[in-house]
């Protein structure tokens, strides 16, 4: 595989992290966490973040911490973006100008198991019916993930796949 920046794109729990850290190892360059990066420029968890300043602030932080990463990035890096980190500003614009986006499209039963008894999420902690709460938002977000270059579906995705679809 040649040199290039690969952004995994896709809701909570769709596997990004965990994807972009095995993906990064196997073709031997950096991993980012975007939430993370964010996170360090905030000195407070997102969570935290957004219970004190809201979402839009927090979304200003995290558009200014990629919009840093972007201009810093090695000729080759994965990136773990936010859920919610294409809807916002020109973020897919500036992601297909940069490097691969991949969208990790895992269906909502898969999407809701897996984030069942998560209460580290702050957008999901208030919705008694989770199913109801991610389908809307994945309504609301599938136009953004769409403009990613390559789409990935399933609920067993692997970095096999990843590898296959980058070659």
């Amino acid at each position: 595989m040649t040199a290039q920046k690969v952004f995994l794109i896709g809701y909570m729990a769709s596997g990004k992290s965990t994807l972009g850290k095995e993906l990064s190892q196997k073709i031997n360059c950096p991993f980012v966490d975007l939430d993370n990066k964010v996170e360090e420029q905030m000195g407070m968890r997102i969570e935290e973040a957004i219970e004190r300043f809201g979402e839009l602030h927090f979304r200003k932080h995290e558009h200014n911490t990629l919009k840093e990463l972007l201009l810093s990035m090695p000729g080759s890096a994965v990136v773990a973006l936010g859920g919610g980190t294409p809807v916002f500003y020109d973020h897919m614009e500036m992601l297909n100008a940069q490097g691969v986006t991949v969208f990790l499209d895992v269906p909502l039963k898969e999407l809701t198991q897996r984030l069942e008894g998560d209460l580290d999420r702050p957008l999901l902690k208030n919705h008694l019916d989770k199913t109801e709460f991610i389908a809307k938002h994945l309504f609301e977000r599938r136009p953004y993930y769409s403009l990613a270059r390559h789409r990935l579906v399933g609920s067993e995705i692997t970095v096999e796949d990843l590898l296959e679809l980058l070659n």
